[in-house]
């Protein structure tokens, strides 16, 4: 805002609203300070120690006050054109969302193309399509009109989100488009070329792209995007150039191969990327067990594309990123059993009746063992049966995972059989026992190699992936664990002051994105806030609901703690509860302080 519009303000005898006697982090990374924060509207007009009383107060005394949180990485794309809440994002702090993440969304489509895109969502990210189908409008084709869909619909959050790589190669390519062993023609990288154009100047934050295996169609497909090649990259780059505006955002198989020749490759691509867009650009970098040192290598490749110049992070996860196994979930302990796929489609309650018939159990059990140990087991069924791996959540939930903790380990303590023990565990509370099994991230058992990640120059806090993996993943809230486990759950060297936390949910992906409007607590900008109980901050264990269009079900993880969340100084959140108010928007581009 103007000087002269804050002089102003700042004159007057009172303001809409002052937070009173907060312990302040404001986002920038410096040491909290006590004070008083002053809101007028949407905006922040005051912070300090004199101000004046306003028309309402909020006493903040024992509490923190932070900005609102940016979660860079989610996947709301399709909830986004129908959902006001956001859920758990919203709950857990979150102001500003991305979406559009790694390649995959809704625009630009053909009509012909609708079935194509949600089997892309549905099998990359785990989004019901039966959800998809009922939730989508399509009352778009071109990413603009998809923008002005977005901006129809009333939310608590602000959000925006990427031009996706695999749904513009479709577009433009038809069926070849979805076929990664495909290149575009030369009229087809300028007819893209211009379509990204179009979709930065409608105010997309910039393209994404993936290039992993491990994301495929629900039709068991790898998405188009995934061994495109260097021109096709680089004529979306030089778009990025051109425009002087707009991120690069990819995934890729670089954290996860063993094969250094092919790490070299992808790291040569994203260095070009980078140079030839000249733009910031971000990229998964995860702990994975087949390539546990491999983050070494891209945090390094960061740093030196840093050296030069050039504006690289690498999106990591505060914490173990696992999945949630459960007979409510897209998997159980026993999924890969026979015996047990034979009453899978049962519903719940009949599910539970049928696996407490004893001989089914010993069927399951014994088929279990057969498929996950010894010398015929089958080595993709592995995953389900590494108990000391796996954790039962409590309430709540513990994210410094123990592993003398693990269900294996609890179980021989017990002197039971892990797989017997996990058996029983599926069966509490009435068969909605979730089950946390990590597969990034906790690779030697521990958080070491996250603390380095976190801590590292070169990072932003990503890879909440809000929206997404519905059945199996729920890490939207990793905002609120990145405090509890980082910077209150540690009293030793590991422990993260909490300003450099805030400072990594807020003030750093807000720069990334040219977000300056918002990310700090500071005079003339966005009134985005949490005021938080930061000693009863906590995540309470997940739960699957079935609230999605058509009864699609989802997991969603409440907090306790965020005594009030503010958007453009409204109170959108109380004590966790929606107050009904709906201030967010859709963000088109960089935003200023003006």
């Amino acid at each position: 805002m103007g000087d002269e519009w804050l002089n102003e303000r700042t004159a007057s005898m009172s303001s809409d609203l002052v937070i009173r006697n907060g312990l302040v982090i404001d986002g920038s990374g410096n040491s909290a300070r006590r004070c008083d924060v002053a809101i007028e509207g949407q905006r922040i007009i005051d912070v300090g120690d004199d101000i004046g009383r306003g028309h309402r107060e909020i006493d903040a005394d024992g509490l923190v006050v932070t900005p609102g949180f940016i979660d860079p990485h989610t996947h709301y794309d399709g909830q986004a054109t129908w959902d006001p809440w956001l859920a758990p994002s919203s709950q857990h702090g979150v102001t500003t969302v991305a979406m559009g993440n790694c390649g995959v969304g809704f625009a630009p489509v053909a009509p012909s193309f609708h079935n194509q895109l949600i089997e892309m969502m549905e099998g990359v990210e785990d989004i019901p399509g039966t959800a998809l189908h009922e939730g989508l409008r399509w009352d778009w084709e071109s990413f603009p009109e998809y923008f002005d869909a977005l901006d129809r619909q009333e939310r608590t959050i602000d959000v925006a989100t990427h031009v996706p790589h695999a749904a513009l190669r479709a577009y433009v390519m038809g069926e070849r488009g979805g076929d990664s062993l495909e290149q575009p023609e030369e009229h087809e990288l300028e007819k893209m070329a211009h379509l990204l154009g179009e979709g930065l100047e409608a105010g997309a934050l910039g393209i994404s792209t993936s290039r992993t295996e491990r994301h495929r169609t629900s039709r068991g497909e790898n998405l188009g995007t995934l061994r495109a090649g260097e021109p096709e990259l680089q004529a979306l780059a030089s778009v990025l150039k051109m425009k002087g505006r707009g991120v690069f955002q990819l995934v890729s198989d670089s954290y996860r191969t063993a094969d250094d020749d092919f790490a070299r490759s992808e790291f040569s691509l994203i260095s070009e990327i980078a140079r030839t867009s000249g733009r910031p650009v971000s990229f998964t970098v995860q702990q994975d067990f087949e390539a546990p040192e491999r983050w070494r290598d891209l945090m390094a490749l960061a740093q030196s594309l840093q050296l030069e110049g050039l504006d690289v992070k690498a999106q990591v996860a505060p914490r173990p990123i696992g999945v949630l196994l459960g007979l409510q979930a897209s998997a159980n302990v026993f999924t890969p059993v026979r015996a047990y796929a034979r009453i899978a489609q049962l519903p719940l309650a009949e599910r539970v009746i049928a696996l407490h018939n004893s001989e089914l159990r010993q069927q399951i059990l014994k088929s279990h063992a057969a498929l996950t140990s010894g010398d015929d087991a089958f080595e993709g069924h592995a995953f389900f049966g590494r108990f000391d791996e796996m954790f039962v959540l409590a309430e709540p939930v513990n994210y410094d995972l123990d592993p003398s903790q693990s269900l294996g380990a609890t179980a021989r303590r017990l002197g039971v059989d892990p797989r017997e023990y996990a058996y029983d565990l599926q069966l509490q509370r009435e068969g909605r026992q979730l089950i946390y099994t990590p597969f990034f991230n906790f690779v030697r058992g521990n958080l070491d190699a996250v603390r380095e990640m976190i801590t590292s120059p070169v990072a932003m806090f990503g890879l909440s992936d809000g929206g997404a993996h519905c059945g199996a993943i729920c890490d939207a809230s990793m905002t609120t664990s990145f405090m509890t486990l980082w910077a209150r759950g540690r009293t030793d060297e590991t422990r993260i002051p909490l300003e450099s936390v805030v400072h990594q949910l807020t003030q750093r992906p807000a720069a990334h994105f040219g977000w300056i409007d918002r990310g700090l607590i500071a005079p003339g900008l966005l009134a985005d806030l949490n005021i938080i109980d930061f000693e009863g901050l906590a995540c309470a264990s997940p739960r699957i609901v079935t609230d999605l269009p058509a009864g699609g079900r989802r997991l969603l993880q409440s907090a306790s703690g965020y005594r009030y969340t503010m958007k453009r100084g409204s109170v959108t959140f109380e004590d966790g509860v929606e107050t009904g108010k709906l201030p967010g928007r859709l963000l088109r581009g960089s935003q200023s302080g003006n």
